[in-house]
């Protein structure tokens, strides 16, 4: 092969080097290096009004917000600690509601099958409450006013901090 077409396909090769390393470089940047600055989830702003219909904020010193779903694993897996919660909850004068979005006899049928006994479970989208996923756990003051939450299974330093607010 004569000397001229060897410095073309050596020139080539490398075109293809950079070109492959940039293409990689580049998805790296878009599609590794963006999740790690993405925007938290939302997180349920301290002091919004929440509407839920039929809850008398004003009857309770607090209320707590269960919100969850049929067929959430982590709904499911954090059942015993809202067994325990239930149990805290009625020493501190803490009204429990559970709020899914599923029909009432779902609900019912649900939060029973975790062996939780909330006796008020209302149905409600969870968007209407600003709840981007489940469970999540919302206190309400008596003017209802958000005053703390958490999203998903809590590790145990997080439920002592849920038991602590009330």
């Amino acid at each position: 092969m004569p000397i001229p077409y060897k410095r073309i396909e050596l020139f080539a090769n490398l075109a293809i080097i950079v070109v492959a390393f940039f293409i990689v470089a580049v998805g790296i940047q878009r599609f590794v290096l963006s999740r790690k600055n993405a925007p938290p989830s939302p997180v349920i702003a301290i002091g919004s009004k929440v509407a839920l219909a039929d809850v008398d904020w004003a009857k309770n010193r607090k209320t707590l917000l269960l919100a969850l779903q049929t067929g959430c694993h982590f709904c499911s897996e954090s059942a015993p600690f809202y067994q325990h919660l239930i149990q805290a909850a009625a020493s501190k004068d803490v009204k429990l509601v559970a709020v899914l979005p599923q029909s009432p006899v779902e609900a019912h049928e649900y939060v029973n099958s975790l062996g939780i006994s909330i006796t008020d479970i209302k149905q409600s989208s969870l968007s209407s409450l600003n709840v981007s996923g489940t469970p999540t756990l919302i206190l309400v003051d008596g003017n209802g006013q958000v005053a703390a939450s958490w999203v998903g299974k809590l590790p145990p330093s997080k439920e002592s901090e849920v038991i602590a607010a009330f």
